[in-house]
């Protein structure tokens, strides 16, 4: 048993060496998550806004441009580390209306239209509110400069 919590003390000292990378890729993936959707709402702004009309969405064409244009912010602000507890908020209420207007009714699995992808970025969206952008950010950069 001694020699298994060595290890894992061993293991765990090494890998802090590598506590920066799961942040940093973490905004990389939710930045390319956003992008492809933000620019297709963005191409097709009256397409989404009668889409969202069909859902009952309030003011479709507003909200449209919110989300498109929330998403698009948050594609560049995620992948710079810029302002990233700031565009985690609207971000996260993107993914909370997604997931009540459009994949609540389809149940958890993402093979289905479930909720499990959008949750998945609401987890991904909530550790960067709570931890931050990291150190490999404009955020720390910008932090740095400013002390």
């Amino acid at each position: 048993m001694k020699k298994l919590i060595d290890l894992n003390r061993w293991a765990a000292e090494k890998l802090l060496t590598l506590k920066e990378a799961p942040l940093f890729f973490i905004r990389l993936v939710l930045a390319y998550g956003f992008m492809n959707p933000a620019l297709m709402k963005i191409k097709n702004i009256n397409d989404i806004a009668e889409w969202f009309s069909g859902m009952d969405i309030p003011f479709p064409l507003i909200n449209a441009y919110l989300a498109a244009y929330t998403e698009l912010v948050g594609f560049i602000f995620l992948a710079l580390g810029f302002a990233t507890r700031i565009i985690t908020v609207p971000l996260l209420f993107v993914m909370l209306v997604a997931i009540k207007t459009v994949h609540w009714e389809n149940g958890f699995e993402a093979g289905n239209n479930g909720y499990e992808i959008p949750l998945y970025y609401i987890l991904m969206l909530f550790t960067l509110l709570v931890y931050g952008p990291g150190k490999w950010s404009l955020d720390y950069l910008i932090s740095k400069k400013a002390a």
